[in-house]
């Protein structure tokens, strides 16, 4: 006469459970298992729904560091998202065209965004704003300013990295390249920056800040024929949000002077 083997014990059952999560790397739901399985009882969850919620538990876990290295990769300068833009205080800004920018629609027909206006109206805001926004949908980002991407480009072609540059800001399906103006490229630096269009063209998505109004470009880089060229592969596919206003920073700094006056005035009152 043969016996069945003992029955498993619940804490032999429960350790077990531990040790296969633990295998398969899903620390957090191991973590939240003892969490969940007290839920369970004290709400009567059905060991479909607890099971559920023990893998929502790793799933936004798992999202939650996917979110933080893309972040980390993309270099955004500020924590900055749309919302953080006061629309009412810069009248120049077309809100309805931004909030459509901000539906990301433009990326998947690698469309381009350009930004053009004097220092200090939000260019960059309303760019870090789009690219965070492209971050958080699940999107590869890069940002950049012009002056940055030269340089780069220019110590790449110096020690034989070229092609390796290329490919790096050609991955990315959103790249965003600031202050492009601000500073004198390098003798290399407008080729360099077509090149980097170029391998983008009709593939990924562009978004430009520059304080360089676009009939002025050739002037402002030294070379008609490739600012032509740069312009003609990124306004083929492109929204171009002109920005004529106040200036954020002057803003800021006017407001912080009067509070500052207030402020003395009323101790000395």
């Amino acid at each position: 006469m043969t016996t069945s083997p003992p029955a498993m014990s619940e804490a032999r059952r429960y350790q077990q459970l531990r040790a296969h999560l633990a295998y398969l790397k899903l620390n957090e739901a191991a973590e939240a298992l003892p969490r969940i399985l007290d839920a369970a009882r004290t709400e009567r969850l059905s060991l479909t729904a607890a099971l559920e919620r023990l893998l929502e538990i790793e799933v936004e876990s798992t999202e939650a560091r996917k979110l933080a290295g893309r972040l980390r990769f993309a270099c955004l300068p500020e924590p900055w998202s749309i919302s953080d833009f006061d629309f009412a205080a810069q009248p120049g800004v077309d809100e309805k065209l931004i909030r459509d920018l901000a539906t990301l629609r433009f990326l998947d027909d690698a469309s381009n965004v350009l930004f053009v206006g004097p220092p200090g109206v939000g260019k960059t805001m309303l760019s870090v704003g789009l690219a965070r926004a492209a971050v958080e949908s699940g999107h590869r980002v890069y940002f950049t300013t012009a002056a940055d991407l030269a340089a780069r480009c220019h110590k790449a072609a110096i020690e034989g990295r070229w092609a390796t540059c290329m490919r790096f800001f050609a991955g990315p399906r959103l790249l965003v390249i600031d202050e492009l103006g601000y500073l004198p490229l390098p003798s290399d630096g407008a080729s360099a920056l077509f090149q980097v269009i170029n391998q983008r063209y009709l593939k990924s998505s562009t978004i430009l800040s520059t304080n360089v109004g676009i009939a002025d470009w050739a002037g402002a880089f030294g070379d008609a024929t490739v600012a032509a060229a740069m312009l003609d592969r990124l306004l083929h596919r492109a929204a171009v949000v002109g920005i004529d206003g106040p200036s954020y920073r002057l803003r800021a700094h006017q407001n912080h002077a009067s509070t500052l006056r207030q402020a003395v005035n009323n101790r000395a009152s």
